[in-house]
């Protein structure tokens, strides 16, 4: 039986990252577990879904949880199962607006989230007690300029605190650029 993991892949849009997410998972040897994060809102959205779909094989296992993921991961999660979260991006997304910090960051106030605070926390604290192997995917959003928008501001600061605590809580992280792989992070070793 493999020894628990939790991997962190992040990169731009289109770097890649859910290719080898999906590579990394099928070389498992485990019982693959999709989960979907991600609202089909409009036509774009739906042909990024389907798209995602078709490359997947058909026997994996598929959950979709737009809010509440540790929840999810924790009755998922199996010594003999590999869970792919595709994606945190779309995840935080879906909690800043089911929430009220996109509204309170757009009116220029103080923003508080409960909803993102505990689902973040919790995701966090859960990770590194998970049996079986564990996929992350999100997308890193820190490298252009600053955005004028201040929900934009806001998503941005909330993605790169999200994915340095859950790089934290991961025993691998790999950036994927031009679909090539870049060890962050590994097992039994440290951040550089």
């Amino acid at each position: 039986m493999e020894k628990a993991l939790r991997e962190l892949i992040i990169g731009g849009a289109r770097s890649g990252k859910s290719a080898l997410a999906e590579q990394r998972a099928a070389a498992s040897g485990l019982e693959v577990v999709y989960v979907a994060t991600a609202q089909s809102r409009d036509g774009e959205m739906a042909r990024r879904i389907a798209h995602h779909r078709e490359r997947r094989p058909a026997y994996w296992g598929l959950r979709e949880e737009p809010l509440e993921l540790a929840a999810l991961l924790a009755r998922e999660a199996s010594p003999q199962r590999c869970l792919l979260v595709d994606c945190l991006t779309l995840w935080l997304s879906n909690l800043l607006f089911a929430g009220d910090a996109a509204r309170q960051a757009e009116a220029g106030e103080a923003v508080h989230c409960p909803l993102l605070q505990g689902q973040t926390q919790a995701l966090v604290e859960l990770l590194p007690t998970l049996p079986g192997r564990i996929i992350l995917v999100s997308n890193e959003v820190g490298w252009g300029i600053v955005p004028m928008h201040p929900v934009s501001r806001l998503f941005g600061d909330e993605q790169g605190r999200l994915n340095q605590r859950v790089g934290a809580a991961c025993e691998r992280v790999t950036l994927v650029a031009a679909g090539l792989p870049l060890s962050l992070k590994s097992p039994g070793g440290s951040a550089a």
